[in-house]
């Protein structure tokens, strides 16, 4: 069955995004999201609606069933769930949001708690005034999610401030794609860093025409519905400019791609466009360049100066959601592995909850500083360690620093493991396998 995304740009089709009803089954009981549904099921019951966000198929809907049988296995009546996801053809007379309310209304329970999940809400046209409605209900708990944090994030927060909690999901852990692919460890490494970590990829009959068809179909859904959408959304913003020029969107998302791990600004991508015989202004890059961060595609983080304590709003570095989404829209031509392996750890070191800036220290730099809580840890990342030039061009950044907090060289070989007066190198594979670091 296929997918057809219709889109004033054209109709796209994501062949493999919903294959079918029994496939997306399986794949859900194969792997539980544990950390996530750890986080919603922390706020269960509480007094605020639960916002999960993420770039599309990267499992929101998955984690909402499952999120549904763990309430079941509860002793929660199937008659206290309601569920609706707005992608779903059967639902579209519930995109009018005043039918939509009528709806929810009939099938609330009076006596008991109703849990409400609604899936990909964006969709819905003014869906802020239901869920603003059903939040000020006695016995209802909401959760909703969504594919563009422009939409969630300024709608809801001027609507609904100080009155929801946003999860923010991330295709498969290294872990994850482990536990569900059965692969040993080396060699999942490898198809990790190949083909990404989209749920779906990972059990998928792969061949690489197979792949490349599945990660346009998620890639042009992204660039053209997502972003397309957001532009509706932002129709009455004073002085934002409209991304109407896809070719040029898709030009910046290959140039952010190829630098990642690199520090940019938005006068270096205009500098590049400008070499390429593109004349654009510094305004427009940074407006196309948000739409990405928006959709989830692009996550930026600004440098910290570790010996001034401060944030430093120049020359942030951006990494890719999804390390197969790279590979796609990139040129078949080698790149850096050690820039691939820093944005795998980055995105694991968000997994584990970390707020994660890239270090500066005097002339030097540290790869990340990440922050749990009051705990701060240093993160160097290489490919490889065996080269005395390497070895202590890693080592010299965290030598400097003369706090207490746990400093950590991550490397894919396994020749230089050990404890360097303090500083922890650790093979990067065993790190993303301990759950619990």
């Amino acid at each position: 069955m296929f997918y057809k995304i219709f889109s004033r740009m054209g109709i796209f089709f994501d062949f493999f995004g919903i294959i079918c009803y029994i496939r997306k089954k399986e794949v859900c009981n194969m792997v539980e999201r544990k950390e996530y549904l750890n986080q919603l099921w922390a706020w269960k019951d509480e007094q605020i609606i639960k916002v999960v966000t993420g770039i599309r198929r990267c499992g929101k809907s998955v984690l909402l069933e499952q999120y549904q049988n763990k309430l079941l296995s509860t002793g929660i009546d199937p008659e206290q769930i309601i569920s609706i996801n707005f992608e779903d053809l059967d639902n579209e007379p519930l995109l009018d949001y005043k039918m939509l309310y009528q709806y929810i209304k009939q099938h609330l329970c009076s006596d008991k708690m109703t849990y409400i999940f609604l899936d990909e809400i964006q969709n819905v046209a003014s869906f802020q005034k239901v869920v603003d409605s059903l939040y000020m209900k006695d016995n209802t708990d909401v959760y909703i999610t969504g594919s563009n944090s422009y939409l969630l994030s300024s709608e809801l927060a001027t609507l609904l401030s100080g009155r929801y909690v946003e999860i923010s999901m991330l295709p498969l852990s290294f872990h994850e794609y482990v536990t569900l692919t059965g692969i040993p460890k080396e060699d999942a490494f490898a198809e990790f860093m190949k083909t990404g970590g989209f749920p779906y990829v990972s059990v998928m009959n792969r061949t690489t025409e197979k792949i490349d068809q599945y990660l346009e179909g998620i890639y042009n859904t992204v660039i053209v519905k997502d972003i397309e959408d957001r532009q509706m959304r932002k129709e009455s913003d004073v002085g934002k400019r409209k991304i109407t020029d896809i070719a040029l969107l898709k030009t910046i998302a290959r140039y952010l791609a190829s630098v990642i791990g690199s520090p940019i600004s938005m006068k270096s991508v205009t500098d590049y466009l400008t070499s390429s015989g593109r004349k654009i202004s510094q305004n427009t890059v940074n407006d196309y360049v948000d739409a990405l961060t928006e959709a989830f595609i692009f996550y930026p983080t600004e440098r910290f100066d570790i010996i001034g304590k401060q944030l430093l709003k120049v020359n942030k570095k951006m990494y890719m959601v999804d390390l197969g989404l790279r590979n796609h829209i990139l040129p078949r031509k080698g790149y850096d592995l050690g820039f691939s392996i820093e944005n795998i750890v980055f995105f694991e070191l968000l997994r584990r909850g970390n707020k994660v800036n890239i270090g500066k220290y005097g002339s030097t730099e540290v790869d990340f500083v990440a922050q749990s809580q009051d705990i701060i840890t240093y993160y160097q990342v290489t490919a490889d360690m065996t080269a005395e030039e390497t070895f202590e061009r890693e080592m010299r950044p965290l030598r400097h620093i003369q706090d207490n907090y746990e400093k950590i060289v991550l490397t894919l070989d396994r020749f230089s493991l050990g404890n360097y007066e303090g500083i922890k190198v650790i093979n990067v594979i065993d790190w993303l396998l301990m759950i619990d670091s």
